[in-house]
């Protein structure tokens, strides 16, 4: 964590667009398997690119951050 900076929540994304797995993702309990298995599409199938989330990490404030290479 950067003092004076907020860490990106996770999921935050997909629950900001509304995406319809992450829907049915936060209908289940985290470690069950059927939670795993709608994980999984995620994994495997995002219906959004990279492209629009970083977007809107753009038009949200957020940074992507790497630490200097010693």
């Amino acid at each position: 964590m950067i003092e004076g900076y907020v860490e990106y929540p996770k999921r935050l994304y997909c629950r900001e667009v509304k995406c319809p797995v992450q829907a049915l993702l936060d209908a289940e309990q985290p470690g069950t398997p059927k939670h795993d298995e709608i994980r999984n599409v995620c994994k495997v199938g995002c219906l959004q690119t990279s492209h629009s989330f970083h977007a809107w990490l753009n038009a949200n404030g957020y940074l992507v951050v790497k630490p200097i290479e010693k």
